[in-house]
């Protein structure tokens, strides 16, 4: 398929406003790179400007080593997938999935090979002379796919396709391009800013914030060893728990709790002693038991095999959210004592994780 190298990429509008400060990513043959991160971030802004669809107004953008910066979007060789999937209504499945190769003129035989092999790939072969009303959500959504498909592009390109689609068949569509990725080996960059979404999809995650990459790395490097406050706190659900500490003397101690740090923790920790940080706990890495910290539970959310614990430290100052193994039948004003299992550590002026 592709690579593509993005290198100090800007987006500056008429209006003087910045969308995208200088992005920068090296993406490999056949990766699939998922864009995440809160509306207004500048993900899809970023996918545009690889499409073609708005112009760079600084840095540079290569495919296969040459230069696209300025190329016009037709002649990049690559096919994007919308959230609005935008289907003629007056043709068939097989029509619409044809229809850019038509346009181009080329063989009858050729087009009919290659929408035959692309609804194969999608599970579509029974739809194909059926019109886009008589479809689900997930099929349009397919054809749409199968669109691209047909054009045999280097790059597939995916701005929040599964928006518009109810939760079963988002999880569905998202098993289905997942499969598509594996089958065709292809080089795909995907938005969203549903992180389950970055999660089960992405051999990387770039994730954004206010136009600027907050990280990039595996779905577990960002999950595992999140790189500051604002990557900690998007990826991973529920969220994860923060609280204000004092280092002080071995241990963590908050107006709420004190909890003693382990050797490794006190070395990591050494230039700190004194100071505040911002000490970070993910909802799953709290176990009932244990004396460091008691919740008072004001909310009980049973999932089947884990339970959502929600509770006040110290009066109702602090708010906690546990994820707690078992059906757990906790009650409004009950007491639990849990422990921190695994903990992550920020600096609380510049927000960077401490390492």
């Amino acid at each position: 398929m592709a690579n593509i190298s993005l290198q100090h990429l800007d987006k500056i509008y008429d209006n003087n406003v910045q969308a995208v400060y200088d992005f920068n990513l090296e993406v490999k043959d056949g990766e699939f790179i998922v864009l995440v991160g809160p509306s207004g971030c500048g993900k899809s802004t970023t996918l545009r400007m690889i499409a073609g669809l708005e112009d760079i107004s600084a840095g540079t953008l290569l495919l296969d080593g040459k230069d696209i910066t300025a190329a016009p979007a037709k002649d990049r060789d690559m096919a994007m997938v919308f959230q609005n999937y935008a289907l003629y209504a007056h043709m068939t499945v097989y029509e619409n999935m044809a229809f850019s190769l038509t346009l181009r003129k080329e063989d009858p035989n050729v087009i009919h090979k290659k929408v035959l092999a692309a609804a194969e790939i999608l599970g579509l072969t029974d739809q194909l002379n059926k019109k886009p009303k008589q479809l689900s959500g997930g099929q349009r959504q397919r054809v749409a796919m199968g669109r691209a498909i047909v054009r045999s592009p280097k790059v597939f390109l995916f701005d929040e396709p599964l928006s518009n689609l109810d939760a079963k068949l988002r999880g569905a569509t998202r098993r289905e391009i997942l499969l598509l990725h594996k089958r065709m080996n292809a080089t795909m960059l995907y938005v969203t800013h549903d992180q389950t979404e970055a999660l089960t999809l992405a051999d990387r995650i770039v994730c954004m914030s206010m136009g600027r990459v907050q990280q990039i790395g595996t779905p577990l490097e960002l999950y595992d060893t999140p790189a500051n406050l604002f990557v900690a706190s998007f990826i991973g659900l529920p969220p994860m728990n923060f609280f204000d500490v004092e280092v002080r003397g071995g241990s963590l101690v908050s107006p709420y709790f004190t909890v003693a740090m382990t050797e490794e923790e006190k070395q990591l920790l050494a230039d700190y002693e004194g100071k505040t940080i911002v000490l970070g706990v993910r909802p799953e890495n709290i176990e009932a038991g244990g004396e460091d910290v008691k919740v008072n539970v004001f909310s009980n959310e049973n999932l089947g095999m884990n339970t959502l614990v929600h509770g006040y430290l110290g009066g109702n100052a602090q708010t906690i959210t546990c994820k707690l193994r078992g059906w757990c039948d906790y009650r409004r004003g009950d007491e639990v004592n849990v422990r921190f299992v695994k903990r992550h550590f920020f600096d609380k002026e510049t927000t960077n994780a401490i390492r």
